[in-house]
């Protein structure tokens, strides 16, 4: 075999020194460009990077991490929540692995050895105090935290530090530099105070920034360090070499010094948006933090201990991950069972709400399965162990779960392109806002603190959080109601289903026969024929034997005789002495076979019973017949109302299989499905899915065997019913965990909610982007409310799609698949919207208030004359806020000037008044629109 025939290696990593979706999108392009990777996806909200490599194509662990790390960013191999080993450093497949370095096969034995040595050491030793080996075992639970969730909690640490010491800090900046703004120790306060908050707080920021830098490359990081550099360093410089401070009369310069910010300090702006972004960064991380709850509680749901059974019959307490298959333990009432096995002995109930999402508790007895994580209720069992670890199902469930959260959805891709040159075209717009205002308005004051807002205002964060946030707490909430979807692809092919096929055995029926009616002769008592039927199928191997014996044991009331002499016709029934007597149990041929008369009542009775579904068997001894008994496939609780949720969904339901036409009819009857396609082999199911797609329908296809995976990959979605076959669930996208078919509802409706919430946060975020960047760069947006609103645009996703936490199995099921359709609309609308008009309404609340609250430092009286205005000369201090009342003494109206903005409308004879803040340095015309004016020189 050559390695071109071997499957891809599949290795995961975690991430570091990510802070938006264009250094996610780096991180991705870098890893796509090596030699040897096929593919590679790197998840902003949970910090991973997936990569699939050629076998023996000689790309290594350590080339990519040296790449990733040349870009400014930290590679390292991801540690699987479910068994606690390095995925990147253990190939799904042990053949495929690229050969070891030998002073790691060295390394590796040593640490075997060691770890042989210390379980030794650790063994329990009778004469230890019972507190001790309890702390111990809690001391190595501690020990065995997942590095992932402990790092979530260390950066969420680190920000609320960072946040505690800015906020108390940035709030006296701010009263300082507004209560006393030209007293010098208050501004000389300002700095100090603004010192820690830049250089400390806001240490994250400049450190990524430098990372990228040393690259170049930039990121969120490199704008948000510009942005309050550029306050901090102009606020310096005007501190430091800036004209001196007059008490009351700034319409001079004493030194004929220019000044950068008119003798106003903004170091209360680079405070508060560091304030503001290290409120975003820690709310961010809490909200990461509750989206991986879900795989969390999975893992935490693992029991720690079990109790090893010795084949000397002898029990000690051991960790579980000692366990090894094969071994037995034993279960306690209210112990959770520790591994994937079979029960020896013992009957009780088990809770498995934790793996099915069923609150009802199964019973267990020898023979039967049970699973790691589940409760047990009541009763003792002795379990053998059969998977344990990473091999058991609730570790397979931690990995389908954690996988899927990892995925992208197709609708991220735009957002992907969009993040990859965002922080580039942001640097631009922010260069030519600086221009612009510099060279056109003549204003590069305003043009600086317009060119700050629009580098903090640019979040390419809310756009590389939108999909990976929603997913991951969509499939986590989908994993807590007993569904597993595989993928973010899945999500969006559910937004189009239409038509809903099923397969009938096992999954609308229960894929067992059970006796469900008995006629008897006049004469027989139904006990005494169940009686001796059960007796002669008793050594039947045959599915409906197996369920007569077992509908008699059940019905008949009385022991079952012996039989002797048991012989099986095949595809008639079966011969065998009962008490002495000859019995013949089987169809209408082998009666009529062996000269037995079948009465005409019993005969009606049994025509009826075929025709609506039912397999009828015939029961005869001394030659004469004795009664029919009745089995059938029976529908599974609850199919009826799960799939009557369905058509209210809008969904059209098909049922396919390959039993005859007459029994899927009466089964279809049962559940009301109308349109049924019997007698279909298994090799042509997939090609009946195919004539669906062929006639315009989007399939979803439900099934639960063998011959169901053809369908299920054929359907536009699969589902597969959890306790089907491997290969079914392995070809489908959504696993349900139970067997019922609630499951297909939820399954469909968690996955719509899901690409509805993602839609509306990609709205949310391209609607932030369309209105934050022209308003900063009109000047309409101070960079203290930029670096606000930032931080509100990414917790703004992480919230709404936190809300899927909530979500309920059954929720909405009344809406039809238009009306859900409309919906989602009209939700993806208004989040696009949202942003929007709440932009608007802070910049007009702001200017409002500033308006309002601002007072004017002094009034100039201007008089509008047939000669001109008077005075036509003006003096004003840069900063100072001059109310201007214009009198009209011509006989036309006067359309008040100042600067590119126009004012009132002075009528002839009356007075008009006009408030202004005076910024910068130079002249400002003022005056009527094609008629006299003046300037004013502010300075």
């Amino acid at each position: 075999m050559t390695t071109t025939d071997l499957p891809p290696l599949h290795l995961e990593f975690a991430v570091a020194g990510m802070s938006c979706g264009s250094c996610a999108a780096r991180v991705e392009r870098i890893l796509v460009g090596r030699p040897g990777v096929i593919s590679a996806s790197v998840n902003l909200a949970t910090r991973r990077a997936t990569v699939d490599v050629l076998p023996g194509a000689g790309t290594a662990v350590r080339e990519l991490t040296e790449a990733v790390e040349r870009a400014g960013y930290q590679l390292s191999p991801a540690t699987d929540r479910a068994s606690q080993t390095t995925r990147a450093e253990r190939p799904e497949r042990a053949d495929h692995a690229p050969a070891a370095d030998p002073t790691d096969r060295v390394a590796d034995q040593a640490d075997r050895a060691a770890d042989q040595a210390d379980r030794a050491a650790d063994q329990v030793d009778p004469a230890e105090d019972p507190a001790k080996r309890a702390a111990d075992r809690a001391a190595d639970q501690a020990d065995q935290e997942d590095p992932a969730d402990a790092a979530e909690r260390a950066e969420q640490a680190g920000w609320r530090r960072r946040l505690v010491v800015a906020w108390p800090l940035a709030l006296v900046v701010l009263v300082v530099s507004n209560v006393w703004p030209h007293a010098n120790s208050a501004r000389w306060l300002a700095a100090a105070l603004t010192v820690p908050i830049q250089f400390w707080c806001g240490w994250p920021f400049l450190k990524g920034a430098a990372r990228r830098a040393r690259v170049l490359s930039a990121n969120m990081d490199t704008l948000i360090a510009l942005g309050t550099l550029s306050a901090f360093a102009f606020s310096t410089a005007e501190l430091l070499f800036g004209p001196g401070v007059q008490a009351h009369d700034h319409a001079a310069d004493p030194r004929g010094t220019p000044s950068a910010f008119g003798l106003h300090l903004h170091y209360d702006m680079a405070a508060l948006i560091i304030a503001f972004l290290l409120l975003g960064r820690w709310l961010e991380a809490r909200g990461r933090s509750r989206a991986s709850a879900a795989v969390r509680a999975l893992v935490q749901l693992e029991a720690r201990e079990a109790h090893l059974v010795a084949p000397d019959g002898s029990e000690r307490l051991v960790a579980t991950a000692e366990l090894a298959a094969g071994q037995v333990v034993r279960v306690r009432p209210g112990e959770k069972i520790p591994v994937d096995g079979i029960v020896r002995s013992g009957t009780s109930a088990v809770d498995e709400s934790m793996l099915t999402g069923e609150s009802v508790p199964v019973d267990k007895a020898p023979g039967d399965a049970v699973f790691g994580a589940t409760v047990n209720s009541h009763g003792v069992l002795t379990v053998e162990a059969t998977a344990v670890g990473a091999a058991s199902a609730l570790a397979a469930i931690v990995r389908l779960v954690t996988a899927a959260q990892g995925a992208k959805a197709p609708v991220q891709r735009l957002a992907d392109r969009v993040a990859r040159i965002f922080v580039p075209v942001v640097l631009v717009v922010a260069a030519a806002t600086l221009a612009g205002w510099t060279l056109v308005a003549h204003r590069p004051y305003q043009g600086l603190l317009a060119a700050v807002a629009v580098l903090i205002v640019a979040c390419p964060c809310a756009l590389g959080l939108a999909t990976p946030v929603a997913i991951m707490v969509g499939t986590g909430r989908a994993a807590n109601l007993g569904v597993l979807i595989k993928g973010g692809d899945v999500l969006e092919r559910s937004q189009r289903i239409d038509t809903v096929v099923l397969d009938k055995t096992g999954t609308i029926t229960t894929g067992n026969m059970a006796l469900v009616e008995v006629v008897t002769v006049e004469g027989f008592s139904e006990a005494r024929l169940l009686a001796v039927v059960g007796a002669a199928e008793a050594g039947s191997e045959h599915p409906v034997g197996r369920a007569i014996v077992a509908g008699a044991a059940q019905r008949g009331g009385t022991p079952l005789p012996q039989a002797v002499d048991f012989r099986a016709v095949a595809g008639h029934g079966v011969r065998a002495l009962v008490d002495g007597r000859p019995v013949l149990v089987g169809r209408s041929l082998l009666l009529a076979a062996e000269g037995v008369t079948i009465p005409p009542a019993v005969a009606a009775v049994a025509q009826n019973l075929e025709a609506t579904g039912h397999t009828v068997v015939l029961a005869a001894w001394d030659g004469e017949t004795c009664g029919a008994l009745a089995l059938a496939d029976t529908v599974k609780a609850g199919a009826a109302e799960a799939l009557a949720t369905l058509r209210e969904m809008g969904l059209g339901l098909v049922m396919l299989t390959g039993d005859n036409p007459s029994t899927a009819a009466a089964i279809a009857r049962q559940v009301g499905i109308e349109r049924v396609v019997a007698g279909v082999l298994p090799g042509a199911k997939a090609a009946e899915i195919a004539r669906l797609q062929g006639d315009g329908r989007v399939v979803a296809m439900v099934g639960d065997g063998i011959n169901d995976a053809p369908a299920l990959v054929q359907a536009d979605l699969g589902i597969a019913i959890g306790t089907g076959t491997d290969v079914a669930i392995e070809a489908s996208d959504i696993t349900m965990l139970s067997a019922g078919l609630e499951g297909v509802a939820t399954a469909i409706q968690v996955s719509q909610r899901t690409h509805q919430t993602i839609l509306e946060n990609l709205g949310w975020a391209f609607g932030y982007n369309a209105a934050a960047l022209p308003l900063a760069a009109l000047g309409l947006l101070s960079p203290v409310l930029a670096g606000a609103t930032m931080g509100l645009s990414s917790v703004s996703v992480v919230t709404n799609s936190l809300r899927l936490r909530h979500f309920e199995a059954g929720a909405g099921k009344s809406l039809a698949r238009g009306a859900h359709v409309r919906m989602g609309y009209r939700s993806v609308v208004a989040a696009w919207l949202a942003p929007v008009l709440l932009l608007a309404g802070i910049v007009a609340g702001t200017r409002w208030v500033a308006r309002s609250a601002t007072p004017t430092n002094r009034t100039v009286y201007l008089d509008v004359t047939p000669a001109g205005l008077s005075p036509p000369q003006l003096v004003a201090a840069s900063g100072e806020r001059v109310a201007f009342v214009i009198r009209n003494h011509t006989d036309r109206p006067c359309v008040v000037t100042i600067g590119p903005r126009g004012g009132p409308v002075v009528r002839p004879g009356a007075t008009g008044t006009v408030k202004v803040n005076l910024e910068g340095r130079g002249q400002v015309p003022l005056g009527c629109a094609g008629g006299p004016a003046a300037s004013v020189t502010v300075g």
